[in-house]
């Protein structure tokens, strides 16, 4: 991938000292504005290449629709909650996380919680300071020999495992990505939810929310555990159902819940915060020292690294740039979306294009079929408006121009080259690319296959005509009619059908239509 210019950044929260020095040691601009409201995020995020927030700043599509020149948006700690990704990869922002900043912060806060529902610590705090001494009300359990259960088993599932397992407790868990003979290595036995539910004396939630984990545990779920269960989310407010995690107070069923976060927050209905075994944060998890220079820290030097196209840590909504950091990548990129804007110009008159087939061949392309398709898709739907498409929003533009985007990948060719046919009006148009020297070349444009490879930079005029011994004296003399000079001229050894030709020209033609008397179809365009 090509660095990024990121030249002003809006810090629009309180984070780590850490993260503004790094950014200008590297030359970036950064201005905090901590505490604007959505209108306020509104009017001054259109002077900003980069965004970055905790947890209070809502982005929402508003904001990113009024975000002209972002380029990324840098979340420093876990999840992406508060920012509307769908709408920032739209745009083609870059939306990243930290994703192991606060672990540990999150895991000890974790481990907190259960210890303290165990023991009813905070309860035995504040009958203190109330002047009693209630040795008998506040009889707990030992953890030692019980079974916690641990619903999302990454980063924070897994220091929560180890931590636990030290109090000599069993861990169970669930996680849909995670290999059970992974977490096995930790001491974690996977199984399903149903199985779960039943075996646990605390249950701990560390999953993102999202349509499949909202309502995790709920009235249902409540009812196949063991009675007096205790829960514990640091993670995401919501996972638990809260009206339902209250009946199951009431009735006993759950015996005490550790809350670090909460659906709204701050809770305006503070039943579950007051009721008497109920433990509650107001979001603590990453609110340690440490964790919040860590993703300060993390979360600047992500930034840097991708402006100075290094890497791209963190990336939630970006992928395909994962394998674009070496100068190979950029040259095929390069490729894809020269030949996306050669069949684009070629189908000009013929829009839309419903049907768009990328092929990589080759060995060396094996692991980039996914980039090559998304610069093809750049190549094609770039229209010279100032919101040009880029790798990261062009497959979702192409959904949403209804187009049909397929790729394929042939192995066992020593060469490598890139195939892409796209369908209009029912006909299709083809065209064949590879990289020499590292010089993007066209080896064939709609059957048509070039004697000498076309060099995809400078002024094309392409078009197909029936073979003549004429045709060049006739087009060199039309040229120089135009007052436009021909620096290079490309013939087809083989074709199917009737050939297509290539020139390259000092500048363009003012007047492509003035072609017609010697061409069946022509197109013109600069690379």
């Amino acid at each position: 991938m090509a660095p990024i210019s990121i030249k002003r950044i809006l810090i629009s929260e309180s984070v780590d000292s850490c993260c503004m020095k790094i950014l200008q040691e590297n030359g970036i601009q950064v201005i905090e504005k901590p505490n604007m409201n959505k209108d306020d995020l509104i009017a001054e995020i259109k002077d900003y290449d980069g965004l970055v927030v905790r947890s209070a700043t809502k982005v929402t599509a508003d904001v990113i629709n009024a975000a002209s020149n972002l380029k990324v948006i840098g979340r420093a700690g876990t999840g992406v909650d508060n920012v509307d990704v769908d709408a920032s990869t739209k745009k083609g922002i870059i939306v990243m996380n930290t994703p192991s900043g606060n672990t540990i912060s999150a895991a000890e806060l974790t481990c907190t919680l259960l210890m303290s529902l165990s023991r009813h610590v905070p309860q035995a705090v504040m009958s203190m300071k109330a002047g009693n001494w209630d040795r008998k009300k506040f009889m707990g359990a030992e953890m030692y020999g019980k079974i916690l259960g641990i619903v999302g088993l990454g980063r924070i599932g897994k220091e929560v495992a180890s931590r636990m397992q030290s109090f000599g407790m069993k861990t169970i868990g669930y996680d849909p990505i995670t290999p059970p003979e992974v977490t096995a290595s930790w001491g974690v036995e996977q199984m399903s939810l149903e199985e779960l539910w039943p075996r646990c004396d605390y249950i701990t939630v560390h999953t993102p929310l999202m349509p499949s984990t909202t309502g995790l545990l709920n009235d249902a779920t409540f009812a196949k555990c063991k009675k007096g269960v205790k829960v514990v989310n640091c993670a995401r407010g919501g996972i638990i159902d809260e009206a339902a995690l209250l009946r199951a107070l009431e009735s006993g069923q759950c015996g005490g819940a550790g809350l670090d976060v909460f659906v709204e927050e701050p809770p305006k209905d503070r039943v579950l915060v007051n009721h008497p075994n109920v433990i509650t944060c107001p979001h603590l998890g990453a609110s340690t020292k440490e964790a919040q220079a860590r993703c300060g820290q993390d979360i600047a030097l992500q930034i840097v690294d991708m402006v100075k196209g290094k890497c791209l840590v963190g990336a939630v909504n970006a992928q395909v740039l994962a394998s674009t950091f070496s100068p190979e990548s950029h040259q095929w990129i390069r490729l894809g979306e020269a030949i996306g804007a050669v069949l684009k110009s070629c189908t000009t008159s013929k829009q839309p294009f419903n049907q768009v087939q990328i092929t990589t061949q080759g060995d060396s392309l094996k692991a980039s079929s996914s980039y090559m398709t998304s610069a093809v898709i750049v190549g094609l739907l770039t229209d010279g408006s100032k919101s040009r498409p880029n790798l990261v929003n062009a497959l979702s533009l192409a959904k949403e121009s209804g187009i049909t985007v397929t790729r394929n990948h042939s192995e066992g060719l020593t060469e490598s080259a890139c195939v892409v046919e796209i369908s209009v009006n029912g006909s299709c148009y083809r065209a064949t690319g590879s990289v020499q020297g590292g010089v993007p070349i066209l080896l064939e444009l709609n059957r048509s296959v070039f004697r000498q490879p076309v060099s995809l930079t400078g002024n094309l005029l392409f078009f197909k005509a029936a073979s003549s011994p004429l045709l060049l004296s006739s087009l060199t003399g039309f040229l120089a009619k135009a007052g436009v000079e021909m620096e290079s001229f490309s013939a087809p050894t083989t074709c199917i059908g009737e050939p297509w030709y290539c020139v390259g020209l000092a500048s363009l033609l003012g007047d492509l239509g003035a072609l017609k008397p010697l061409v069946q179809e022509a197109a013109m365009l600069s690379v």
